[in-house]
């Protein structure tokens, strides 16, 4: 139960800030085809993806989160010492420990925060944003820093043509806080460990040596299927909880995996490609990252407009998924 503010009103949370950011380096399909065995006609048939982002030499996940974050404290203009709860959703931390968050707490000179990681791969943003949203509405957190922080270039096989072509690097945040107004409206999370074998990377890399295979590995057919079907559901269920119908959405801004899952998860919805946004085609699937990307993409190029309603929906290995609903 949300807990109460003066008055006895309840306690809500809304975003006040966007943020993100991309790294210098481009990496074209054109470039792509001197690497490995592929076209830029085939990668754009198949994902959509036209360039991505990879991180320069030396730069983390940490890094890009915190570029993001600073973007997204300046735009809810409030001060990084305001900030008491700091989640980084991502699969590509630092380092073992600490967690990204309190590497990024550190970075942004905040010295009291709670600060914790999450891992549910591409839907790690959606589970970020849900927990702090309770961690508000609870009344432990006033002022939450949302962050999908991606660096998977590391965990890239560039001779593996199904996988390298897809997948880039960056950051966004987000700053959710207090508020008596509704902001976030449902949001429902879902994980199935048995279907982890569909997508995943088992082995790991320390210290530049290589142990097992740390590389994505991925069943495209089954994971098209399977996040077209779960993404249609996981969305009607925050659409019933809200007593809405997809007519009432306004945007809906998906996980950037594939052009190809986007629209079928839009033609299943019965929504126009129209009211979602679309940014694979320049950033690729940046994992935790690519939902808050696209969000601060949306807000400040001004399609997303006060009073509208935001549904943001995601799939990861895991297998995980969820969506989150929100009114601007």
């Amino acid at each position: 139960m949300p807990a109460k503010g003066k008055g006895g009103i309840l306690i809500h949370s809304r975003i006040v800030g966007t943020g993100s950011y991309l790294p210098s380096r481009v990496l074209t399909n054109f470039d792509l085809e001197k690497l490995v065995d592929t076209s830029h006609e085939w990668i754009v048939t198949r994902s959509g993806i036209v360039e991505r982002h990879l991180a320069v030499e030396g730069e983390q996940a940490s890094d890009m989160a915190f570029h993001a974050s600073q973007r997204a404290l300046g735009a809810a203009g409030i001060g990084a010492d305001e900030i008491d709860l700091i989640i980084v959703a991502t699969t590509t931390p630092d380092q073992i420990l600490p967690s990204t968050a309190c590497i990024l707490q550190d970075k942004l000179g905040i010295k009291k925060a709670v600060a914790f990681d999450v891992q549910a791969v591409c839907s790690g943003f959606v589970y970020a944003l849900n927990t702090a949203d309770l961690y508000i509405r609870g009344g432990q957190a006033s002022n939450a820093l949302v962050v999908g922080a991606e660096v998977l270039s590391h965990l890239l096989n560039w001779e593996d043509r199904t996988t390298c072509v897809l997948f880039g690097d960056g950051a966004g945040a987000v700053v959710l806080q207090r508020s008596d107004v509704p902001g976030i409206l449902a949001a429902r999370l879902h994980a199935n460990g048995s279907y982890r074998g569909m997508l995943s990377a088992e082995g790991s890399i320390r210290n530049g040596a290589v142990f097992g295979n740390p590389f994505i590995r991925m069943d495209g057919q089954a994971v098209f299927k399977f996040a077209v079907k779960v993404l249609s559901e996981v969305v009607e269920e925050v659409l019933a909880e809200s007593k809405m119908v997809c007519n009432d959405i306004d945007w809906l801004i998906p996980h950037q995996a594939n052009i190809r899952i986007m629209e079928a998860t839009a033609k299943k919805l019965g929504l126009s490609m129209d009211k979602v946004v679309v940014t694979v085609d320049y950033h690729g699937n940046t994992s935790a990252a690519s939902i808050p990307l696209a969000l601060d993409t949306a807000v400040r190029d001004g399609r997303i407009q006060p009073g509208q309603h935001v549904l943001m929906e995601a799939v990861g290995g895991g297998f995980t998924w969820g969506a989150v609903l929100l009114r601007w």
